[in-house]
């Protein structure tokens, strides 16, 4: 029996993603459908950055899911609330963050369970991480076992013989080493989106600037620093 090698990656167009995405290249998973979500987020800079990421690798297909907008209420990323600014790294894991999105990662994956199911491939990847968001809790290692487990119970794929993997290789990787391998792999990271509060600017290659002071471009910006290197995103 040959083994699957086919994979589906959910692709933010962030950093973390863009570093799974070649990672899962790297290991030699062929073909690769990337999966990205219209999920009335307030900035849809990230689908652009996401295409463009999808784009530099050379993936068999990139679609976009489009989530009925009313879904996700009450979080900094959907609604008009806030993004916090200028946070240390006490701040930042005191608590589920309000940039949390209600069950976010749960119906992403249901999504990419149903995809890799229909397309008999049996790999999905997915950037999360338990270092710099431990307050957020669908990107812990027992949440995503849990759904892994859920997956292997509840689709005909699995119970006739064709198990679910959900490979999380950043789960415990501090930003300094995710940056690194992706360096290592290619990975463009000015192609790249993160920030939570950007501003519109016809310059920047996305149309939109990060504005360097939300948790996810300090997280970005002291990670470069520490490699004394520049965000590409901030130059």
């Amino acid at each position: 029996m040959t083994t699957d090698r086919s994979a589906i990656v959910l692709l933010s167009g962030g950093l973390d993603s863009a570093t799974v995405l070649a990672i899962a290249i790297d290991k030699g998973f062929a073909p690769i459908h990337a999966i990205s979500f219209d999920y009335g987020q307030r900035h849809s800079v990230e689908l652009r950055a996401a295409k463009a990421v999808a784009e530099h690798h050379h993936v068999a297909s990139h679609r976009v899911v489009h989530i009925d907008t009313g879904v996700f209420q009450g979080s900094a990323l959907t609604d008009d609330i806030a993004v916090p600014k200028n946070r240390d790294d006490e701040q930042m894991t005191a608590g589920i963050p309000v940039t949390y999105v209600p069950a976010r990662n749960t119906i992403f994956l249901s999504y990419a369970l149903a995809i890799a199911e229909s397309l008999n491939s049996t790999n999905i990847f997915i950037g999360v991480n338990a270092v710099d968001y431990s307050g957020y809790p669908d990107c812990r290692p027992r949440y995503i076992a849990a759904f892994e487990q859920m997956a292997n119970l509840a689709t005909r794929a699995a119970i006739e013989g064709r198990r679910l993997t959900i490979h999380t290789p950043l789960i415990d990787w501090p930003k300094v080493k995710i940056i690194e391998r992706g360096l290592e792999l290619g990975v463009d990271y000015a192609i790249t989106h993160s920030c939570y509060d950007p501003q519109p600017d016809a310059v920047h290659a996305l149309g939109c600037r990060p504005c360097g002071r939300c948790d996810a471009c300090l997280l970005r910006k002291r990670a470069f620093e520490h490699l004394n290197q520049t965000d590409p995103v901030l130059e």
